[in-house]
């Protein structure tokens, strides 16, 4: 008998064109035999094709699993998590805290320095903040500075900021995308990337590195110019690269993630010292991303991921079920 399993995808988010994109990739890789798909898709302005799932138990039993290939605001954050614990429907990909957790950069940092897991300096302020925040900001924080939304994915809304000009530039940017604003420290050095996989017992892949060809990995770098390359596995030393996988799994066990997650690191160039950027709990699944690539070359196919990944939402389902919700 095959497995229903309800892709959701698109939403309400600034990455609603990469959903699209992941969404096929993940339902062209799903083997026919295996597996019966049914698609979800949600508009930039919210809307279900060709119906919604309803935040009721037993609403939907020609559902199996869900897995929702959501990236960004409504589908990465804890809100889609969120109904289909409602709906009691297994899905693949971290629970609701962890998303939501994972997906507020200021919060993830906070949850990662408690463990002792390295992380930049950084600030955190609001939209509508008073005064000139670029200047305070400039007193704490030396150039270059990164400012980014404090919850949005593959770029959107980050800017580099070299003075004060480009500093007031960049807040201006990020607060179109968010009402909290993250502003980091600027790390000159590489980025890398390495994937993680699993519930209680979490594996990190071999990592790769990302060879941007602009100043930074912006969007237009991730998904338009399609000039940047990578670098698998990663020109490090093997104790580095072991090392890099370590953290990979400490983080995504710190924010509580199951399923699926992509840590995103930068190295110091004048130090050596690696930091956790962030992590993504529904990381991209297009035919470019470096997520299931990694697998890949880590000894697992894209198909037989997208197997483990479902399979390990219908175990954690499973377990659920031992759980009281009532006295």
């Amino acid at each position: 008998m095959k497995t229903r399993v309800a892709v959701v995808y698109g939403g309400r988010s600034g990455e609603h064109e990469i959903s699209l994109l992941s969404a096929e990739s993940v339902i062209a890789a799903m083997n026919p035999d295996r597996y019966e798909v049914t698609r979800y898709l949600i508009d930039k302005e919210g809307h279900w094709s060709p119906r919604p799932i309803l935040p009721e138990p037993g609403a939907h039993p020609a559902i199996d699993v869900v897995f929702p290939v959501l990236h960004g605001t409504f589908g990465e954050d804890g809100t889609m998590q969120g109904l289909f614990e409602l709906a009691d429907l297994p899905y693949v990909g971290a629970n609701v805290l962890a998303s939501a957790v994972s997906m507020d950069k200021d919060v993830m940092k906070r949850v990662c320095r408690e463990q002792g897991l390295p992380v930049v300096d950084w600030l955190v302020l609001e939209r509508d903040g008073d005064g000139d925040a670029a200047e305070a900001v400039a007193e704490k924080l030396q150039f270059p500075i990164f400012v980014k939304p404090a919850n949005l994915g593959s770029s959107v809304g980050i800017s580099k900021a070299h003075d004060l000009d480009e500093l007031r530039a960049a807040l201006k940017t990020a607060a179109e995308f968010d009402r909290k604003i993250v502003v980091e420290r600027g790390i000159e050095g590489r980025e890398f990337e390495c994937a993680v996989l699993g519930n209680e017992h979490p594996a990190a892949s071999v990592p790769c590195e990302i060879l941007p060809s602009r100043e930074f990995y912006d969007y237009e770098d991730k998904y338009e110019l399609n000039l940047a390359r990578t670098e698998l596995p990663p020109n490090l030393a093997a104790d580095e690269i072991a090392e890099m996988r370590r953290l990979a799994v400490e983080c995504f066990k710190a924010v509580g993630c199951e399923g699926m997650g992509r840590v995103d690191f930068l190295r110091e160039e004048a130090t050596g010292k690696l930091y956790i950027n962030e992590i993504n709990t529904i990381p991209g699944f297009t035919s470019i991303s470096m997520y299931p690539k990694m697998w890949e070359y880590t000894g697992i196919p894209y198909s037989q991921l997208i197997d483990r990944l479902i399979e390990l939402a219908l175990d954690r389902h499973e377990q659920k079920k031992a759980t009281r919700f009532t006295r």
